[in-house]
This record gives structure tokens, C-alpha cells and sequence, in this order.
């Protein structure tokens, strides 16, 4: 058995995350056939597979279907299968009995002609029924069937270093973009306590300007009053906390053995929501500029984790 252009596959790696996205293609031959198999992955929620391969290997597909199976979570996965036969003396019968009655019609009709016969009867044997083709038994195929599945194994190999290539690439990328948010969300933090602050001022500004000319005034309890209800309405205190701990949760799931990228969607859309309502909280300026730079990065990260194993 000859494999051509297939790949073994790489050391497993400590961090992995795989790109459903991808191609491979191996080539192999025995004997009697030579087999190329081209493997085409794209992204897809769930796994769905098609093969497409000659109808005398169709009792192929399910063990086909349960290789891939073995290799690939998710993405949708188009198998091609090409089996051309190696032609040989031996996979054709010379029809004696055809060929002695053309050549029979032919010395009648070179006696009736009154001309001689050819010397090369090759000619004879590109007629009809002269030359046929043996017929292959069901053991060939069974015996040709391993060279299939392991030229598939061989193309699948090929295909899981391309995604582990794309999918180091997409890795370094969610990296960088959590990076960005670790870096606004520390920039919430040191603004979080001044928040309260300018409201206090801004709110003793416009009670000033309101009371301004009249003898009414505010008690002080009063205000202070109105600058609890108001940190307590905006503390985002708990969602910061969350927000570390997706971080940090996002970033074991970068160094896991295994693509996990459901995980890393949901937190994703987990990351999303924290980050919208330290928005709606916060009613500041300034955490709202962190806020969408955090959300443009979270967009990044959603974006690429949709082309995620």
C-alpha cells in the first residue's frame, strides 16, 4: 500500500484550538486501484458530512462518516472519493470464440472477393465481443476497502494541521482583543468612584441654580439622601467582578487541550451583556468610551469564534 500527499498528524500541543475551516487531500494505491480522497471543512453550528464517492464502495460511507466522526466536532465536511482502477493484461479475457467467427466472415468474404486474407488480425481484436473486461470480484473490493479508509485518515491528517495553523492564527487574535477589554476594564474601575462624585457636584450645581433668588434650601441630608440612591443605582462593582472572571475563564479555555469553541461563544455573549449594562449603569462619558471599545472587541471576538471547532 502507497500513500502520496497525505499528512501525519502533529504532537498533540498543550493549547489547541481548531479553525473549522480547511482543506486536505492524500493519494494512495495498491494493485488494482489507485485512490485519491480530498477532504473541504467550512463553519457550521453542528457537524454534518457528505461524501461522495463510486457507487461500488457505497457500503463505504458509514465507516467513512464514523472516521470523520473521529477527527471533527463541528463544520460542515465534504468528502470526495476518486477510485481509478489500474489496468492490467490480466483484467482482460480474449473471447476466442468471437474472434474465430470474425475471422471466419473474413476469409468467406475475401473467397467471395477473390483477395487475400490479412496477415495482423490485431485489427479483429478492437471488434465488438472479441476483448472484454474481467469481472472483479466482491473480495477485490473488500481487500481494496482499508486503502480507502486510510487514504481518508491519511487526507484528515492534512486537514486538522491546516485548522490547528488557522487555528493558532484565530487564537492570538481572541488574545489580543481580551486584551483590550482587560485594559478598558481597568480604565472603568479607576473612573467608577468619580462617577458618583461629578453627580454629587452636578447635582449640588443645579439645586444651587434652581434656588438661586429664593429663601428655600436643601438639607444636606437630603442631598446626601439623593447621592445614596444614586451610587447604589450605579454601582457596577459585581458586573467588573464578572467581567474578570470571564477574562480570566476565557483565557484557560485559550490553553485547553481541547477546541472549545461553545464555551468561548457563550463567553463571549456572557462578556456582551456584562459589558452593556456597566454601560447603562454607569451614565459617565468616560466609561462610555471604554464601553464601546470593549464592545468592538467583544464584536472581534464574536466574529472569529464563529470559524471555531
Amino acid at each position: 500500500m502507497l500513500l502520496v500527499g497525505g499528512a501525519h498528524p502533529t504532537q498533540k500541543e498543550s493549547a489547541v484550538l481548531l479553525s473549522m475551516t480547511g482543506f486536505g487531500d492524500a493519494r494512495g494505491a495498491n494493485e488494482r486501484i489507485s485512490v485519491t480522497v480530498e477532504v473541504r471543512s467550512v463553519n457550521n453550528r453542528y457537524l454534518k458530512i457528505a461524501s461522495k464517492l463510486p457507487d461500488v464502495f457505497a457500503r463505504l460511507e458509514s465507516d467513512l462518516e464514523k472516521i470523520v466522526r473521529e477527527t471533527i466536532a463541528r463544520g460542515t465536511v465534504n468528502v470526495a472519493v476518486r477510485v481509478n482502477h489500474l489496468e492490467s493484461a490480466t483484467d482482460y479475457a480474449l473471447n476466442k470464440e468471437a474472434l474465430e467467427d470474425y475471422w471466419r466472415q473474413l476469409s468467406n468474404a475475401a473467397s467471395a472477393l477473390q483477395t487475400a486474407l490479412p496477415h495482423d488480425i490485431g485489427g479483429l481484436l478492437a471488434l465488438p465481443g472479441v476483448v472484454t473486461e474481467r469481472f472483479i470480484d466482491e473480495s477485490d473490493r473488500d481487500n481494496d476497502r482499508p486503502l480507502v479508509r486510510e487514504v481518508l485518515r491519511a487526507a484528515l491528517a492534512k486537514l486538522d494541521n491546516f485548522r490547528r495553523t488557522e487555528g493558532e492564527s484565530m487564537r492570538v487574535d481572541l488574545q489580543t482583543n481580551c486584551a483590550i477589554i482587560a485594559e478598558q476594564l481597568d480604565t472603568v474601575v479607576t473612573q467608577a468612584p468619580n462617577v458618583v462624585t461629578h453627580y454629587r457636584n452636578r447635582l449640588q450645581d443645579r439645586v444651587a441654580e434652581l434656588l438661586e433668588g429664593t429663601e428655600a434650601k436643601v438639607s444636606p441630608s437630603d442631598l446626601i439622601r439623593e447621592v445614596s440612591i444614586f451610587a447604589e443605582r450605579c454601582d457596577i462593582n459585581e458586573e467588573i467582578t464578572r467581567m474578570r472572571s470571564h477574562l480570566a475563564q476565557f483565557g484557560d479555555f485559550l490553553k485547553d487541550e481541547t477546541s472549545m469553541g461553545r464555551k468561548l461563544e457563550f463567553l463571549t455573549q456572557e462578556m456582551f451583556r456584562e459589558v452593556n449594562t456597566i454601560g447603562s449603569k454607569a451614565n459617565d462619558v468616560a466609561v462610555a468610551h471604554s464601553v464601546v471599545e470593549m464592545k468592538a472587541a467583544i464584536e472581534k471576538m464574536r466574529e472569529i469564534l464563529q470559524n471555531v471547532e
